[in-house]
């Protein structure tokens, strides 16, 4: 049948694309590279070393992630082509719908994994650590700043990433005034490096007795984790830490010790802080990592020679200076301005639903490189 036919045709014109994915993933090197790591595993003395067995784990983890989402990826084209030919023999259009479906995953499926090849930069493959900041305007702008967290939180959650609160600061009635997030999972940095800067809110605000529209300023930093082999010299007089009591939602106290740590970074002012592990030893290397993932993030973006050449920045968390707007009222909408990418259902943006954002700034970073 005709329908099924041109839906046949558009899966199989993806088969080169698919071919092509595969040795830009390195696929074939992969599966290599997962062997001798697991026969480095069955050598004698190899659990010997804890830490250093739990990273080659870790690894032959991130692998075998690697290869078995392109495999499910080929299934998935397998599969759908099988639907629509036993279909098409049947002429059953009952299920031309469901073959629809089919082929409109998997081709979105395979954009999304060709555009994660274009991840290259040198910590696009780390961890993500995300700092949100409320702008002024007090409750309004501190409620605005929780509802991103949230965002994001779901967006990592959909992504099949571990998302966990570092340290945070309750808002005076509501929301927060700041927040730390740590995103873990393959390439976390590089999906979200383009998500750094100003998001505005446009809404009818909750806490407007009068029922007016308010506009809310928040801003996202986003930094990589930084692994520990990476050396970075910090001089211990350098740093003013200070230890206090963890806090949990509401004001109640979750530590009644003073286990929480902030590390403030004198020369630059770079403050880190983290309260949601058990003990302050936790609780410092954590910061201190934080710490050590801004100052090489700073020093890799301003192409600076030396940590001492890094000065703190500050930027204005205010109109002009936004990435995104999410408009609430008199309609709803959700832009980016650097890219032209929308989306009119708001309520599924502020789920976690942003790949869309996302995919359109690496396509755009991606041309730009090009063009170079």
């Amino acid at each position: 049948m005709v329908q099924f036919e041109e839906l046949r045709l558009s899966l199989l014109e993806n088969t080169e694309k698919l071919k092509q994915l595969g040795e830009a993933l390195g696929i074939e090197a992969t599966v290599k590279e997962i062997e001798d790591l697991e026969a480095q595993t069955a050598q004698e003395g190899f659990w010997n070393d804890l830490e250093q067995s739990q990273k080659v784990q870790q690894k032959i983890s991130r692998l075998k992630s690697k290869v078995g989402s392109y495999d499910a990826l080929k299934s998935s084209f397998d599969d759908t082509l099988v639907l629509i030919e036993l279909c098409d023999e049947e002429g059953d259009l009952d299920m031309l719908d469901e073959c629809k479906q089919g082929v409109e995953a998997f081709v979105s499926k395979l954009e999304d994994m060709t555009l994660s090849t274009l991840l290259s930069g040198e910590y696009d493959n780390s961890n993500a650590i995300l700092t949100f900041h409320a702008g002024a305007g007090g409750t309004e702008a501190q409620d605005w700043n929780q509802m991103l967290v949230r965002m994001y939180q779901h967006w990592g959650e959909k992504k099949g990433f571990n998302v966990q609160m570092l340290d945070f600061l309750d808002g005076d009635e509501a929301g927060l005034k700041s927040a730390v997030l740590l995103v873990e999972g393959e390439n976390a940095y590089g999906y979200l490096k383009g998500e750094m800067g100003v998001h505005r809110l446009v809404r009818i605000s909750p806490f407007d007795s009068s029922g007016r529209r308010h506009t809310s300023f928040a801003s996202l930093e986003v930094m990589p984790e930084i692994d520990d082999n990476v050396e970075v010299e910090i001089s211990p007089d350098d740093l003013k830490i200070d230890y206090y009591r963890s806090s949990g939602a509401g004001g109640q106290k979750v530590n009644k010790t003073s286990s929480a740590v902030r590390i403030t970074h004198i020369p630059t002012g770079i403050v880190c802080a983290c309260q949601v592990e058990r003990s302050q030893h936790q609780n410092r290397e954590v910061a201190m990592k934080m710490l050590k993932s801004k100052l090489i993030e700073i020093k890799e973006r301003e192409h600076l020679d030396k940590i001492d050449d890094i000065k703190g920045e500050q930027r204005e968390i205010a109109w002009g200076s936004q990435i995104r707007s999410y408009v609430f009222m008199p309609y709803t909408l959700a832009k980016d301005h650097r890219t032209g990418f929308e989306m009119g259902n708001i309520q599924a943006v502020m789920d976690g639903d942003i790949d869309g954002f996302i995919n359109a700034y690496l396509k755009m970073e991606s041309l730009k490189g090009q063009q170079e």
